[in-house]
């Protein structure tokens, strides 16, 4: 994989995680999964790339933990 850039590109990291905990503020749990769908759509679309945007769905899919399959 190449083309992702995973290292921090922010000048304040802090803040722009901030601002997108603030995003959520006030929202129902189904209000704030839909924000996180619009907004991973519209950086994906910012993106523009089909191999940048699978290398960052593959790498956030590794972030979540597998549950034990039964």
């Amino acid at each position: 994989m190449t083309g992702l850039d995973n290292s921090a590109r922010f000048a304040d990291p802090d803040a722009a995680y901030r601002a997108i905990i603030e995003a959520h503020r006030g929202l129902t749990e189904s209000e704030s999964a839909d924000l996180n769908a619009a907004l991973v759509l519209i950086l994906a679309n910012q993106i523009g790339d089909m191999d940048v945007l699978r290398e960052a769905l593959a790498l956030a899919r590794a972030t979540i933990p597998q549950s034990p399959k039964a």
